[in-house]
């Protein structure tokens, strides 16, 4: 198979409306998983998982805790090598490419990851130089962002003294700063008040429109995947049991909301919370070292 970039395949009209999967001969594949497996001993984490997601989609992967869903994250973004099966991020293996893929994704895991001690331009900048963005698109890209997400007044100000959404919309900002290609956000909007979320995930929104970034988003928030996802997985025991728009998964489990499709497709036992999140935080730092 010839892998072409995606700056070689013209956006096709519509994607980001359709509510249909996206076949692969239909629309450029940014990110792309065949029968992905991922095991750790005898306990098998990921099991034999495809999908695709297409340019410029926002897609959601949900499923309950302990279903698979960090430890795809972690291949996709470098942070673990699968047993089994193939990845391809922007038509690249993120196994044999890593540093190159790591420069086409930004990511966001619902632990903070901001520098409290520094002001919200000082993080910015740091983020910049880290991905070697250029000190004059940095300048300019810093206060776009800024004020698409209303923090230009509080450039100067340490971010330890911003409120939670104050630093989630910083966070998010900050990883759309070296204008990547796929945006992974992991439970962004945890804590958050519905104001906040509902204004954050406008901005992301715009941004996905204005720019074509490819958002690939968890939540435990069934409404948000529900108005903001173009498509949904979900995932439950390490498989993939189900994958649609919101209304694909509302018809085939006879249910009229999502958090009803998700139960129905899931079961309604209490999952054991995984630790996760601030370990992932800790080997993003740690994999720019390597």
């Amino acid at each position: 198979m010839t892998v072409r970039s995606s700056e070689d395949i013209p956006r096709r009209a519509g994607v980001p409306g359709t509510a249909v999967p996206i076949a692969p001969e239909d629309c450029f594949s940014m990110i792309r998983v065949q029968n992905l497996v991922k095991k750790f001993g005898d306990f098998t984490a990921v099991d034999n998982v495809s999908f695709e997601v297409a340019k410029g989609e926002i897609f959601a992967f949900l499923g309950p805790n302990g279903a698979g869903k960090t430890t795809t994250i972690k291949m996709l973004t470098t942070l673990l090598a699968p047993t089994a099966g193939t990845l391809e991020i922007d038509g690249m293996n993120p196994v044999e490419k890593q540093h190159e893929v790591r420069q086409r994704f930004g990511i966001v895991f619902q632990d903070p990851s901001l520098d409290q001690d520094l002001t919200a331009m000082e993080n910015m900048e740091l983020h910049g130089a880290l991905y070697h963005v250029p000190r004059k698109v940095r300048k300019q890209r810093t206060e776009l962002l800024l004020k698409l997400f209303e923090l230009w007044e509080r450039k100067d100000n340490l971010v330890k003294t911003f409120s939670g959404g104050m630093k989630r919309r910083l966070e998010i900002a900050r990883g759309f700063l070296h204008t990547p290609k796929i945006l992974f956000l992991d439970e962004p909007t945890l804590g958050l008040d519905p104001q906040s979320r509902n204004q954050l995930w406008t901005h992301v929104k715009n941004l996905n429109q204005n720019e074509g970034v490819t958002v690939f988003l968890t939540t435990h928030y069934m409404d948000e995947a529900d108005r903001t996802a173009q498509r949904i997985a979900v995932i439950d025991h390490g498989k993939i049991v189900a994958i649609g728009s919101s209304a694909d998964l509302k018809a085939q489990t006879n249910t009229e909301s999502l958090e009803d499709a998700f139960l129905s497709l899931t079961g309604t036992a209490i999952r054991d919370e995984t630790a996760g999140s601030a370990e992932q935080m800790r080997q993003v730092a740690k994999m720019w070292r390597r």
